[in-house]
């Protein structure tokens, strides 16, 4: 059975009764949705933008974070919406062109970034807006473009629909998004739900435990020794908590406290002591997080960057001070002798080639969270039989290394899909929304420390069939806090989740909630879609 909705292209959508569900809450009033990814929030949002623009007289902006996001959603809705006008705005179109395409287009597809000067230029208004989609609606905190955007729609009372896999595991942060963006209710969606369970694919979890390499183990203990080192001063010049682990987030507090104190006139010596040793111990502790679970191609190049920061005439104190320190000499004369990476690298290499032996048709995708890993990674893995790799990274340039431009981008995922690649190895540029080929494997490199990221990341596999999904955690180190961070912060953003959607519903009259219930399959939809 497929949507019917005169102005969606007809006999083309699947009609799946979550997705009916969740657009007809979105009309009731303004909604977050969150719904897994590969579940199509962005038929959902089709449904909601045809149904306004068949029953009112208005626009519909529709905004995404990246030109590639933006591209990839104005393609859709252009392929599905039947008589209505859309056009892709970004940067990259003239500012008077903008104002001639807001007027002419119904749909406007857009980063926010252009919305939000157009409209501190006054080139645009949103009075005539009937909806806005927020896509990736978690980003709409602090002094994103989002947040701008929605603080003005709120004059105009509008629509407003937020899509999102994943919107933060703190309830603070949710109800921020909700504030910022005026949001009223929050739909949630799991693989679990019934409407949803028959539409999901299994997806296959394994954990791979590595250990640290003996040779490392040198490298190592020297990098803990001089953190424990600073860890101590800054305890003992009474500024950190010794009772509580030197992780990244309480030197981060430790930094804020010290820049708090200066700022309000304190000028003693202790306090600008402070601060440059923990810029050192922020430094070695990364250092030390590369060393365990990275190896020693990226530990090298980082401990080589920070070389020349030392040698240039803007480079940090903390980085001058590292590198004239006896530990720094000897760092490098063992790394400079060590012929050996971490084991990671050959399990990847093996899980891949496994992958593309039992399964030529397969599509691999491999996340790492540090580019000089990607580079190695991809280098390696190009070496395999039957493996055609590509790298996804971002547009920063780093030194004389290029990025990827945002095209470039897209047209590494164009030929993944078309299977001119069939393995792309990438970095946080691939978890985030584009519509990456269905993956057969996804492997974690590495754990990372965010629900929202790991739950990207997954969501990369198992869109229309089977996955699998391998994570590579070496024991004893951050990989499995990490690990462990993730799968509580999901938890508890899943609860919280849950308990919003419910207080939502407690808020109607038991008919309108029974009215909002899922119709059996092959029923008429309460909307004419």
């Amino acid at each position: 059975m497929f949507l019917r909705n005169p102005l969606i292209k007809e006999n083309s959508i699947e009609e799946r009764e979550y997705q009916v569900a969740l657009a007809r809450s979105c009309l009731e009033s303004s909604t977050l949705v969150v719904l897994p990814t590969g579940m199509g929030k962005t038929v959902v949002a089709l449904i909601v933008i045809a149904e306004i623009l068949r029953t009112k007289k208005g626009k519909v902006l529709f905004l995404a974070p990246t030109k590639p996001l933006v591209e990839q959603h104005a393609g859709f809705v252009r392929e599905y919406l039947i008589g209505k006008k859309v056009v892709a705005l970004t940067g990259e179109v003239e500012p008077m062109v903008r104002e001639v395409a807001w007027i002419e287009n119904e749909v406007i597809v857009s980063t926010p970034q252009v919305i939000a000067n157009d409209l501190r230029r006054e080139r645009i208004s949103l009075r005539d807006v009937r909806l806005i989609v927020f896509d990736e609606a978690h980003r709409g905190v602090g002094d994103y473009a989002y947040v701008a955007i929605g603080d003005e729609y709120k004059t105009y009372d509008g629509l407003v629909m937020g899509m999102t896999a994943s919107p933060g595991s703190s309830g603070a942060r949710i109800e921020e998004v909700r504030a910022n963006l005026g949001i009223e209710k929050v739909e949630i969606r799991s693989e679990s739900d019934p409407d949803v369970a028959k539409y999901v694919q299994d997806v296959n979890m394994q954990w791979v435990a590595v250990d640290v390499p003996d040779q490392m183990r040198k490298v190592v203990d020297i990098l803990r020794s001089l953190n424990d080192s600073y860890v101590k001063e800054l305890v003992n010049l009474g500024v950190m908590d010794g009772k509580r682990p030197p992780t990244r987030k309480h030197l981060l507090e430790v930094r804020s406290k010290i820049e708090a104190k200066l700022n309000a006139g304190e000028r003693r010596k202790q306090l600008y002591r402070a601060l440059s040793v923990q810029a050192m111990a922020m430094k070695i502790g990364h250092a030390l997080e590369l060393a365990e679970t990275q190896g020693t191609t990226a530990l090298t190049s980082y401990l080589e960057r920070m070389r020349q920061e030392a040698a240039s005439e803007d480079g940090s104190k903390a980085s001058r001070t590292i590198v004239r320190s006896p530990e720094f000499e000897k760092l490098t004369s063992i790394l400079t002798g060590m012929n050996m990476e971490h084991p990671k690298l050959s399990r990847v290499m093996s899980i891949v080639s496994n992958q593309i032996i039992a399964h030529p048709s397969s599509r691999i995708l491999v996340f790492t969270h540090y580019r000089d890993t990607c580079e190695l990674v991809a280098s390696k893995l190009a070496k395999i039989d039957g493996a055609r790799v590509a790298k996804l990274i971002g547009q920063a340039e780093r030194g004389s290394e290029k990025g990827l431009k945002q095209k470039e981008q897209v047209s590494v995922l164009e030929k993944f899909r078309r299977g001119e690649y069939n393995v792309v190895v990438a970095t946080s540029v691939g978890e985030e929304g584009l519509d990456v080929a269905s993956t057969d494997l996804v492997v974690f490199y590495e754990p990372v420390p965010s629900e929202i990221r790991t739950i990207q990341r997954r969501g990369r596999t198992g869109r229309r069939s089977p996955g699998r999904v391998i994570i590579l955690v070496t024991r004893g180190t951050m990989d499995e806090a990490y690990l462990y961070s993730s799968q509580k912060k999901e938890t508890a953003m899943r609860r919280r989740l849950y308990r919003m959607s419910e207080r939502s519903e407690e808020k109607k009259a038991p008919e309108e909630i029974a009215e909002k219930k899922p119709q059996a399959a092959g029923q008429k939809s309460l909307l004419e879609f």
